[in-house]
């Protein structure tokens, strides 16, 4: 309201601006109210009596100062607050003593009427018995008076709450109108300080412009300089090769692919800077502040939308270069998630995540054998529920799940998790738990023996190289019996080796020897049967070997581990051997928790079989191809055969070439007491080589996967089977009519024309033993039965998963294959029985017990397979003398 429209109608504040009492009552008294000072309270005394006609003096306001200088201005603003000072301080004098007029006044008039009214009743008392009618007069007119006197003090009192009424509503206005002028001085004082700071602000908005226009092109000079710079250096200096330009570019690419993160940061910094950059162009066109425009530049960059609303050449072509900037950003951040995610996916799927596991299985390389190792070890933890076993090769991941995904048995809950990586590099190492899993085997490669060897020996070495130490024993497939020296001495005691070629050559010799123990072999070795377990018993101790044989209805105590000799297992002890404190039980068993010591059974004495034994006759053996250990068979074949057996060698390579490689290999020819080499050369798949040796002379014929194709399995397996099919059809043919006759008649399976049917009468003339790599093989021997066969693969798997089990169980298979020792024999039931005898095998258990032999089987003469660790020991049942036993005991 201006002080004009308040002087022409005073009235109209008191309708919009009527105070309460208890705020005109502490305004009026209080000399410290705040929201109504006394420097309103300038009335002057001639114009109390009637407050409306009160004009107040015209001041003039802030526009009608001359803005020719600033001192005169300030002293004419200064002058008026000193005049307003005063004004406010006669004010307050003058309102105090209006206050206490009008009081004195009324006290005057009610003490005169009291006195009056006193001096009245005075002279009634003293006329009352004199003139009662003057009295009545004279009461009724001093109540007239006293009425009168009391209507006046009530209209005074009116009219003074009128006046206070009324000089409340000047002091509001005056209020009002000082509040005016105060906000048209602030008014005045914005507008000059918003004109020199519109004067300032457009300089900084000319300035953030230039700044930004400058910082968007130093690029592009920078650019131009270094490609100047660069050129100019390469014509003036011919000796340098390489520009400036290429160097700054070698240099970033070094830094993006050393520091894993740049990439990132680069694209963090350029979102920095082009919000930073587009805020001051903003700046520099808009009147919003530098904060509102970083904002508003930073809507541009996140989403490219919101420059439609922009107004003005200069806004719109600035927001639209930061929107294509923030496209630009955002194609490119996208770009880098996009890479970062599928990178982790390909990681993933590449196998190169860690495995958190322990207690694990892990399996270094990758083989044929894998998936008969793989089958063993789900039989092996299915008791626990499964297991985990890891698989690290240098395939890719998606290749080895599915390779995997094909093998044709059930898991049984054990988890395979794969992973691709070198196990030379001690990263890959750790990625897959290395040292916490309880088992490490690492397969030999198929290919060359020398460089499987060397590799096998390499990754024995990282092992034994990981900080962390191993928590379990490493089990280490051989191709060259010449190289467990060198991986034993690397690894020391925490490896446990199996040479795969001395085993099969060793089980090929005993399966040339004794028809039949192939499958005996694959019963004791493959966790799905019957196999070695070592514990301790307490319960024995002090008690007698001979007693301990005959304590476990459930399985067939071996040997003893003995604490005493450094934990040195005996298989076959002697009868008199008392278990010791510590010392554990070698047994065959279905599995670790399925038997315990009983009570010692009843078994009747045992009577002794005056049999002796059959002296050992010599053998004609031929051994078709070569390979690189043929010289360790050699050496095995003559400490197993007789004096006076022949080893007839068949094969491609020269015979002068031979017996340089058997001088090489170690054999020392001059040293062989039981045999006779005869060198024979030839093709073992062509007929006509094959009918120039005398094949139906021999007892047993070896069959081995050549040298020159044992890098393919399925090839080897092929020479192999086209081998043997070659030798039983040249032995059908010469074999006697009328033997063959009498052969078909026992077999009656097949007719006299049938092929298979003659190759079965050849095989019954003699062993062959043939060396078979893939299994899928074996399905085509095992149909056609004519041969005693070896899967080698699986027969290493196994006793790979046996020791990778239980180190322990290697110890026993060395000594079984060794050349001395026990080792596995079959024996005919006469040396222990007579025809027809009723026997528990408890008691056959025993009668071997004569010959220092331990009874774990036996082969019923029309049954097909043999049982090992048969159920109810102390069950009696009657025996022939066609059936056979499997037993431990020394070598002959």
């Amino acid at each position: 309201m201006s002080p004009d429209s308040a002087e022409s109608s005073p009235s109209s504040s008191r309708d919009w601006f009527f105070p309460s009492p208890s705020f005109i009552h502490s305004t009026s008294n209080s000399p410290q109210s705040p929201n109504y000072p006394r420097k309103f309270s300038t009335i002057p005394r001639h114009s109390r009596s009637s407050p409306t006609d009160w004009k107040p003096p015209k001041t003039s306001t802030f526009r009608s100062v001359s803005s020719s200088g600033s001192a005169a201005y300030g002293d004419q603003k200064y002058g008026r607050v000193r005049r307003r000072i005063e004004l406010i301080r006669r004010s307050e004098k003058t309102a105090k003593k209006e206050k206490e007029d009008p009081v004195v006044e009324q006290k005057r008039d009610v003490s005169k009427a009291v006195s009056g009214v006193k001096t009245a009743i005075g002279e009634m008392g003293i006329r009352v018995f004199g003139q009662r009618v003057k009295i009545r007069w004279q009461m009724a007119f001093c109540i007239a008076i006293l009425i009168t006197a009391f209507g006046s003090l009530v209209h005074k009192n009116f009219s003074l709450h009128n006046q206070v009424i009324e000089l409340q509503d000047q002091i509001s206005t005056m209020n009002i109108r000082l509040q005016a002028c105060n906000m048209s001085d602030t008014f005045d004082t914005i507008s000059i300080l918003q004109e020199s700071d519109h004067l300032s602000s457009k300089g900084l908005k000319i300035l953030a412009l230039t700044v930004s226009i400058a910082l968007l092109s130093m690029p592009l000079f920078v650019f131009k300089y270094i490609d100047y710079t660069s050129k100019f250096r390469s014509s003036y200096n011919c000796s340098e090769k390489v520009s400036l330009n290429k160097q700054l570019e070698y240099r970033v690419d070094v830094l993006l692919s050393v520091h894993p993160y740049a990439k990132a940061l680069a694209l963090l910094v350029a979102t920095l800077m082009l919000i930073c950059l587009g805020g001051l162009a903003l700046f520099g066109v808009t009147d919003d502040s530098l904060a509102d425009c970083l904002w508003l530049s930073w809507t541009y960059v996140a989403d490219s939308g919101n420059h439609a609303n922009s107004e003005g050449m200069g806004p719109r072509l600035v927001s639209v270069s930061i929107s294509f900037g923030g496209m630009l950003i955002f194609a490119m951040m996208l770009g880098l998630v996009s890479d970062a995610i599928s990178e982790k996916l390909d990681s993933l799927r590449k196998g190169r995540s860690e495995v958190v596991e322990q207690n694990h299985t892990l399996i270094l390389g990758w083989s044929d054998k894998l998936g008969s190792l793989l089958n063993q070890l789900v039989i092996a933890n299915e008791s626990l529920g499964g297991g985990i076993v890891v698989v690290m090769a240098e395939r890719d991941k998606e290749e080895m799940e599915l390779d995997i995904a094909k093998m044709e048995f059930d898991f049984r809950g054990t988890s395979v998790i794969c992973r691709s990586g070198s196990p030379l590099i001690l990263a890959d190492l750790k990625k897959v738990s290395v040292s916490k899993a309880r088992a490490i085997v690492v397969l030999a490669d198929d290919g060359n023996a020398d460089q499987s060897d060397a590799r096998a020996l390499r990754t024995v070495l990282s092992l034994t190289g990981v900080k962390e130490g191993l928590r379990g024993h490493i089990v280490v497939e051989l191709s060259d019996l010449d190289n467990e020296v060198l991986v034993k001495l690397v690894g020391g005691e925490l490896v446990e080796t199996v040479v795969a070629h001395d085993v099969i050559g060793r089980l090929m010799i005993q399966c040339a020897r004794q028809p039949g123990l192939a499958q005996i072999w694959e019963d004791i070795l493959g966790f799905e049967n019957c196999e070695f377990y070592i514990k301790r018993w307490p319960q024995l101790d002090g008690m007698q070997f001979e007693d301990v044989l005959i304590s476990f209805p459930d399985a067939i105590p071996c040997g003893v581990k003995v604490a005493s000799r450094g934990g040195k297992i005996i298989l076959n002890p002697e009868d008199s051997y008392v278990l010791q404190e510590g010392d554990e039980v070698l047994v065959i068993a279905e599995d670790d928790d399925t038997y315990a010591p009983g009570a010692l059974p009843m078994v009747n004495g045992a009577s002794f079989m005056h049999i002796a034994r059959p002296a050992r006759k010599p053998q004609k053996i031929l051994l078709c191809g070569w390979r690189r250990d043929v010289d360790d068979m050699i050496v095995v074949l003559d400490a197993f055969l007789a004096p006076g057996s022949e080893l007839w060698m068949f094969n491609e390579v020269v015979e002068s070439e031979r017996e340089r490689k058997l001088i090489d290999g170690g054999l020392d020819l001059s040293r062989l007491v039981n045999i006779t080499l005869v060198h024979r050369e030839g093709n073992a798949v062509i007929r006509r080589h094959l009918e120039s040796l005398p094949l139906e002379s021999f007892d047993s014929i070896l069959i081995l996967a050549d040298e020159s194709v044992e890098d393919s399995a399925i090839q080897a397996d092929s020479r192999s089977l086209a081998t043997l099919l070659l030798i039983r059809d040249i032995q059908a043919k010469r074999l006697p009519y009328r033997e063959a006759m009498v052969t078909r008649g026992q077999r009656g399976s097949f007719s006299r024309g049938s092929w298979i049917g003659e190759m079965q009468q050849a095989s019954d003339r003699s062993v062959i033993i043939s060396e078979i790599l893939d299994p899928r093989t074996k399905n085509l021997l095992s149909m056609s039965k004519i041969s005693d066969y070896v899967l080698s693969n699986e027969l290493v798997s196994m006793a790979l998963a046996m020791v990778a089990e239980d180190r322990q169980i290697n110890d026993v298979l060395e000594e079984l294959f060794a050349e001395e020792g026990n080792e596995l024999h079959i024996r005919f039931a006469e040396l222990y029985l007579h025809e027809g005898e009723e026997l528990s095998f408890y008691e056959i258990i025993l009668r071997a017990r004569q010959k220092r032999e331990i009874v774990i089987g036996y082969r019923l003469a029309n049954a097909e397979r043999a049982v090992i660790n048969p159920p109810n020991k102390n069950e009696r049942r009657r025996w022939s003398v066609k059936d056979v036993f499997v037993v431990i005991s020394e070598k002959e």
